[in-house]
């Protein structure tokens, strides 16, 4: 064979693998509104940076008539690029070929560019829409997703991982995506389930259909598995694309350092935000996107949990964390939702580096049988136990109420913040004013001629000398109570201070996440 007559082999090769399924298999997964892998990595990827590996791999399965059976690229097509200039590992289940479905090879390959990003230290991008398992290749497929699971929990918090869910994801499929840092899911595209819904209806006799199931107003809602929804492809690509911006390639390095946009004429603003009235709300949104650089948040699960707020967003371009309560929800009251949420969220910033902003405005643990009996104890001390354990700067603002052990769980000096701020307006202290008044002034109001109006007198007697925060200040539990204009400045003094905090990891402990 002449080199000619190799170089049109190998040509003949690559048409056929990049043909996909086939044009009937891609003109129907066009007329559902979705790409092919190929043309998802190409959005994804910075213009002619990807490169495939494994294209030629073929699976190896003989039973039940596959011995003959083409699947071009097994299935997945995987392969590196750039993003915004840096390197990205990528790969994408091809649901033109079988399905997407999952065998031994298919799953080899993803395994493979897995262990290539994890050695190279760089991110890595699955996108996913696949059939499930490859049912002809039994056991062969089931220790594919095993090895693959495996490889999700060795990379985590070395390299940042990233699933966009673009299609059905069911049965142990879904424990890879749940492995990793971040989901992202197309509406109406995209399920995420254990069992399908001819399943549920078999076993329970409940009708439910795959949207309801598991679709991603369900799993960014109500189950908090999925962290942003997306109404396109995409919008789900973009997304990713942002996500990474905030963070480093591996841990150990540093995040990309933006431009940024000052906004100086809006930080008078929030020397009013906070209400005269301490019962009533504010949004705490408000406060977070005037703190932060312009347009530079971006937050996670943003339906899930509402009660607490978490988001990247920058500081001085340098990418950061923020976990705030937001009083417009359950008055900003700690859940076991929003407990599981937070420390999540903690986690992966401290692996990854990214520096805590902690904005408080917190009357407690959310009271109540349900929160007890699920467990609200053991939910809460995961807060406790994340803050405790970040290595990160952990800078704390404490803006209205701080009681209890709400006060403590989000991030008080006590569990490590390097700086703690206060404003004018915080109340520090073990419970709110008036349950502290009925305590601690039992006897007096009771025996006074107009109980209610010495129950008044009181709380305000309380309220100026312990529910304020120059009582924790003069204990050295807040650092400094400041005009909340100045504040923008006083966390960007102290970033710049702490931004090469020397890190000092020790073993963990066994607190289950």
């Amino acid at each position: 064979m002449t080199t000619a007559e190799k170089l049109a082999q190998l040509d003949a090769h690559s048409a056929r693998v990049l043909r996909c399924g086939g044009p009937k298999a891609v003109e129907k997964q066009h007329a559902l509104g979705k790409r092919t892998a190929r043309e998802r990595i190409e959005l994804l990827m910075d213009t002619g940076t990807f490169t495939e590996v494994d294209r030629f791999v073929r699976h190896r399965c003989t039973s039940f008539g596959m011995g003959d059976k083409d699947i071009p690229a097994d299935g997945v097509v995987t392969g590196y690029g750039k993003i915004d200039g840096r390197t990205v590992f990528v790969y994408a289940q091809d649901f033109t070929a079988q399905g997407g479905s999952l065998g031994e090879m298919h799953a080899a390959k993803i395994c493979k560019i897995m262990d290539m990003a994890l050695e190279a230290g760089c991110p890595v991008v699955g996108l996913c829409d696949s059939g499930g398992a490859r049912i002809q290749e039994a056991v062969d497929a089931l220790s594919g997703y095993g090895q693959i699971f495996y490889r999700n929990a060795c990379s985590s918090g070395r390299i940042p991982q990233v699933s966009v869910i673009m299609g059905p994801c069911a049965g142990g499929a879904v424990y890879s995506p749940a492995l990793t840092d971040l989901i992202v899911m197309v509406e109406k595209e995209s399920q995420m389930f254990i069992t399908g819904p001819a399943v549920v209806a078999a076993t329970t006799g409940e009708e439910i259909s795959a949207e309801d199931l598991g679709g991603a107003d369900t799993h960014t809602t109500m189950s908090g598995v999925a962290h942003l929804s997306a109404r396109s492809e995409e919008e789900a690509l973009g997304a990713v694309r942002c996500l990474l911006s905030y963070l480093p390639s591996k841990a150990g390095a540093r995040p990309p350092l933006m431009d940024f946009t000052e906004h100086e004429e809006l930080q008078p603003l929030l020397d009013t935000v906070i209400p005269d009235d301490s019962s009533l709300p504010y949004d705490m949104h408000d406060v977070v996107r005037i703190l932060l650089d312009e347009d530079s948040v971006m937050e996670l699960q943003p339906y899930y949990a509402d009660n607490i707020i978490t988001c990247f967003g920058r500081l001085g371009g340098h990418s950061v964390g923020v976990i705030a309560n937001q009083p417009f929800s359950m008055g900003g009251s700690l859940d076991i939702n929003a407990s599981d949420k937070a420390a999540r969220f903690i986690q992966l910033c401290d692996a990854f580096g990214i520096p805590l902003i902690n904005l408080v405005d917190v009357p407690g643990f959310l009271p109540g049988a349900d929160q007890e009996h699920a467990g609200i104890i053991r939910h809460g001390a995961k807060l406790l136990y994340v803050y405790s354990v970040a290595e990160v700067p952990k800078l704390t603002v404490v803006l209205r109420k701080a009681y209890g052990g709400s006060y403590l769980a989000m991030c008080s000096k006590d569990l490590g913040a390097d700086f703690v701020y206060a404003w004018p307006t915080a109340e520090i202290a073990v419970m709110g004013a008036a349950g502290a008044a009925n305590v601690v002034f039992r006897k007096e109001i009771q025996a006074a001629e107009d109980p209610k109006a010495a129950r008044r007198e009181k709380i305000q007697l309380y309220s100026e000398q312990f529910a304020t925060p120059y009582m924790a200040a003069s204990r050295g539990f807040v650092d400094l109570v400041i005009r909340p204009s100045e504040t923008r400045a006083r966390l960007l003094e102290a970033l710049e201070l702490l931004i090469n905090k020397e890190r000092q990891p020790h073993p963990r402990g066994n607190m289950p996440l």
